[in-house]
């Protein structure tokens, strides 16, 4: 008896949604990104304004003075939708498990000079309220904002943020031998600590912004870009001087998503800048209202770790910031 096995080839009515296909102008196959993102958003038939803010309508590109003429160019080059985003923070949430139990198992805390394990509870810790501030501002962001191309990226961005506190959460309870007292000391800084009152005021002051778009400036272009090169570089150059190594490897994946993050970031206000005159006058404002204020609200912290050195140092990284923005297309 012999079986023949014949194979049939399927082909489907249609390839993608029919919202996808009307926006790429065919039935052609789409990419998991693109059926996660474009016009997902609700655009008609809401039944009331919202009585906290009755002058918008739920989703209002009104939100923000920044105009565009298709919401959607703001594609993430990063590729994420929730599949993806998932997939790629559960690799390095591993790799920074991996980086503690190597911690632990090693005693690599136990190292650091006295000295600085003051330092670090004074200088590092209290980064997890600046990251709280994010937080906030990335759930506003998604919030007040128009597309899903800007309002999925801003909500993972969410995540992350809780995710970095969470680490230096963690961080301060090993340095503290498993309790939070260091946690609280390191409230106590950000609270009354003077070096930490001009970015506390910063993030303080972001939280209140009307205008979403500005909100990204001020917080992803701006304060990170001064705020994660001071910490992540020049502060941990002067741990590795105290037997601080272990605080490098804990924090791998701040210097990596930061990298990955800013693509993200970048693109959204080069597009942004692109589309009109009026858009780049806007955000080469905000830029520079906002980097006036952080590198003034940096230099008592600069100053804790680097000394005389601190005006050169914070000098150094306004101008990479201004470079960055400047191949941004924002007037600097």
């Amino acid at each position: 008896m012999s079986i023949d096995i014949k194979t049939m080839n399927v082909e489907p009515k249609r390839h993608t949604f029919a919202h996808v296909a009307r926006r790429l102008g065919s039935d052609a196959p789409a990419s998991r990104y693109e059926e996660g993102v474009y016009d997902l958003q609700a655009t008609t038939h809401f039944h009331y304004r919202p009585l906290w803010g009755p002058e918008h309508w739920h989703f209002d590109e009104g939100r923000t003075q920044i105009k565009m003429s298709d919401w959607y160019k703001f594609k993430d080059p990063r590729q994420y939708y929730y599949g993806t985003y998932t997939i790629a923070r559960a690799n390095m949430h591993q790799t920074t498990d991996r980086n503690f139990a190597f911690e632990e198992k090693r005693e690599m805390l136990a190292n650091i000079d006295p000295e600085w394990r003051e330092m670090i509870v004074n200088y590092l810790i209290p980064l997890r309220h600046y990251e709280w501030g994010a937080n906030m501002n990335a759930c506003s962001i998604s919030d007040a904002g128009y597309g899903t191309a800007i309002t999925s990226a801003a909500i993972f961005t969410a995540g992350d943020r809780l995710g970095i506190a969470q680490i230096l959460s963690r961080i301060g309870i090993s340095l503290g031998n498993g309790t939070g007292d260091l946690l609280d000391d390191a409230k106590a800084q950000w609270m009354d600590g003077p070096a930490w009152q001009g970015v506390r005021k910063s993030v303080e002051d972001s939280l209140v912004l009307k205008d979403w778009f500005e909100a990204l400036v001020a917080q992803f272009l701006v304060m990170d870009g001064l705020v994660y090169p001071l910490v992540y570089n020049h502060f941990d150059n002067q741990g590795q001087k105290h037997g601080a190594a272990a605080i490098s490897i804990l924090c791998e994946f701040m210097v990596d998503w930061s990298a990955e993050h800013n693509r993200w970031v970048d693109a959204v206000i080069k597009v942004a800048a692109k589309e009109s005159d009026e858009n780049q006058a806007l955000l080469s404002k905000w830029y520079g209202q906002w980097r006036d204020e952080a590198h003034k609200a940096l230099q008592p912290l600069a100053a804790m770790v680097l000394g005389d050195g601190a005006d050169s140092a914070l000098a150094d990284l306004k101008e990479q910031l201004d470079k960055r923005a400047g191949k941004l297309g924002l007037s600097v």
